[in-house]
């Protein structure tokens, strides 16, 4: 007998995930986030301009951007003859259409896993150049339309990809960057970077993290903290634990590294009348704004800030004492409590039609989310 709800649950999460069956439709969908992903790198430098962003930050940013625009790029290939018969074997790429529309993190633990295993599966291929030869071949000589050929070009090309290593993947584990040292107290400063698609909603969210460093070796170099600290901070990247609950496990479980920042970008949801079920305003300023293809579509963008106000000394065990770091919460409303974070700010990313369509019906959700509006030629302007 089954359990009570269960094939509710079921049906409402196929219902939630649906794969890209048709081929227009998917090449649509991946030159669609193509464009996203282009605009996202001038997101950043316009929020570096506004001196919100530093420009170290938008290296990292931008890596980490650079790196998920790679793994669309990837997909396409992986999923290039998606509705032709010769390409049963890649099947169809499965998106999130209710929460994120971004494709569900099953397909990246999948990329993950192929990219192991790319070597030997491009060792076992025809090469680009052969595979073209018999394309020619197939056409000319035999009178045939090479659709199984294609479908063995597009694999390759996807392998080839992941060989490059230069992907947004499930995980992308901790980097320390050396910002400077404190000669008096002889404290190091580190800028630590880190990123996954999370699973449970569906995006990728990157992590960014300033520290001060009071252990006798550097933190990079230290074989005992270093592993340590990367598995903690992996191990609570999850877009449910708040900012503030990340900072203060990490600054008790290391009594050597001081959190003094803590950053959470999450990027997305994705909105597209063409591919996800929206609802509330958001619903309405698309239908509104009835944007022709390449431009029916809003990306959120959600930065989520902790920072540290004070230090307070704690005793821990007879003779000594430890810093602990005591944050600053949102003191508007008593927000910070439930947010856990001492500032957080809401952007959208969008096409001119529908910042018109937003602008004309100004529902009220939106009127303190920050706007980054895409012009002519991929300007981006920032409006309030």
């Amino acid at each position: 007998m089954a359990e009570p709800g269960k094939n509710s649950a079921s049906k409402a999460l196929v219902a939630d995930h649906v794969g890209l069956t048709d081929r227009f439709a998917a090449r649509r969908y991946f030159r669609k986030f193509e464009r996203i992903t282009g605009h996202l790198q001038r997101v950043a430098a316009e929020m570096r301009r506004e001196r919100r962003l530093s420009g170290l930050d938008v290296e990292i940013v931008g890596g980490y951007l650079t790196g998920l625009a790679n793994t669309f790029q990837a997909l396409s290939m992986k999923y290039l003859m998606t509705g032709r018969d010769g390409g049963k074997g890649s099947g169809a790429l499965e998106i999130d259409v209710l929460e994120s529309g971004f494709p569900v993190a099953r397909e990246l633990m999948t990329m993950a896993n192929d990219a192991q295993q790319a070597e030997r599966h491009l060792r076992g291929m025809p090469s680009e150049a052969e595979l073209k030869n018999e394309m020619v071949r197939s056409i000319v000589g035999d009178l045939e339309f090479p659709t199984r050929l294609q479908f063995a070009l597009s694999q390759r090309l996807y392998y080839e990809e992941l060989l490059t290593g230069r992907m947004f993947w499930a995980q992308n584990d901790p980097v320390a960057v050396w910002t400077g040292a404190d000669e008096d107290d002889d404290r190091r400063r580190y800028l630590l970077h880190w990123a996954v698609y999370d699973s449970q909603i569906n995006l990728p969210t990157l992590y960014l993290m300033e520290l001060d460093d009071t252990g006798r070796r550097a933190l990079p170099k230290d074989q005992n903290r270093w592993p340590r600290a990367q598995a903690h901070l992996m191990a609570q990247s999850v877009a449910g634990l708040k900012l503030v609950t990340i900072a203060r496990g990490f600054d008790e479980d290391f009594d050597d590294l001081h959190p003094k920042r803590l950053r959470r970008f999450h990027i997305g949801p994705m909105y597209s009348s063409a591919f996800t079920r929206q609802s509330g305003p958001i619903r309405q300023v698309l239908e509104t704004a009835a944007a022709p293809e390449g431009e029916d579509w809003t990306l959120a963008w959600t930065l989520e800030e902790l920072e540290s106000e004070r230090v307070e000394k704690e005793r821990k065990g007879w003779f000594s004492t430890v810093e602990r770091e005591v944050f600053a919460l949102d003191p508007f409303s008593g927000r910070g409590v439930d947010t856990g974070a001492t500032r957080t700010e809401r952007a959208v990313i969008l096409p001119e039609r529908p910042f018109q369509a937003l602008a004309e019906l100004d529902p009220p959700g939106f009127r303190d989310v920050r706007k980054f509006v895409v012009g002519a030629g991929g300007r981006v302007v920032s409006y309030r």
